[in-house]
């Protein structure tokens, strides 16, 4: 039979890896920033930030969360919410670390972009990261205050993205079609636009694994809403 001190140090240890998750996040949260700034001001160095500093920082940190929770599942074999806690951990260390993986995409697109003539900026990206690093911020503060409801909230604003993702490549399609010099300049601009989509899909995994770890319930896919199948009547 487990003991208290056993059951308080597990615990404790839990907290520990939740806090080591939630400061991985805000290294992706800055990540994320830093990659549309440079972008935006044409600053090498901060693109340099997030390749040569944030992201091999993010890399080890989801190398020690995922050591840290294999282990707690072998050794103390949690069950129900530890066990959910545990494996939605496991899942949401790895959106963050695709997560700092965009934002390499971002800040690499933003050294291309420096090299083409300055024009000004004819989209809304920063509406598009300013949603997409607000999902990411609930769903960072769901897990972290074990709130289902903020977590909902992440599933419905993932569309407000996709449709402004959409509205960019109007716009961009609409310029190299006006204008054959601006094919290249509009290409890296849409390819910035698709990973700020990607974050804000990783954002809503995030939302979906909180949901999971404190209720049980998997809305993937929106499972959630479905019924089962009745079953037929015996014969």
């Amino acid at each position: 039979m487990e003991t208290a001190p056993v059951r308080k140090h597990f615990k404790e240890e839990l907290e520990d890896l939740r806090e080591r998750v939630i400061y991985m996040g805000g290294l992706v949260e800055t990540a994320i920033h830093r990659s549309l700034e440079s972008v935006l001001q044409r600053d090498p160095e901060l693109a340099e930030a997030v390749t040569g500093e944030l992201e091999p920082e993010i890399n080890r940190l989801q190398v020690e969360v995922d050591e840290r929770a294999l282990r707690l599942m072998a050794l103390q074999q949690p069950l129900a919410m530890d066990l959910r806690f545990i494996a939605a951990v496991l899942k949401i260390g790895n959106d963050l670390e695709r997560m700092a993986d965009l934002a390499v995409n971002i800040a690499q697109g933003a050294s291309h972009l420096i090299e083409l003539p300055l024009a000004s900026l004819r989209v809304d990206l920063p509406l598009m990261a300013e949603r997409a690093g607000k999902m990411l911020r609930a769903a960072l503060d769901a897990f972290m205050t074990r709130d289902a409801e903020l977590a909902r909230t992440v599933l419905v604003a993932d569309e407000e993205v996709d449709n402004l993702r959409d509205l960019i490549y109007r716009q961009l399609i609409r310029s190299m079609v006006a204008d054959s010099r601006e094919v290249e300049r509009s290409l890296a601009l849409m390819f910035v636009a698709r990973n700020l989509e990607r974050i804000a899909d990783h954002a809503t995994n995030i939302a979906e694994d909180v949901i999971f770890w404190v209720e049980g319930v998997d809305v993937r896919h929106h499972f959630a809403e479905t019924k089962p199948p009745a079953a037929p009547n015996p014969a």
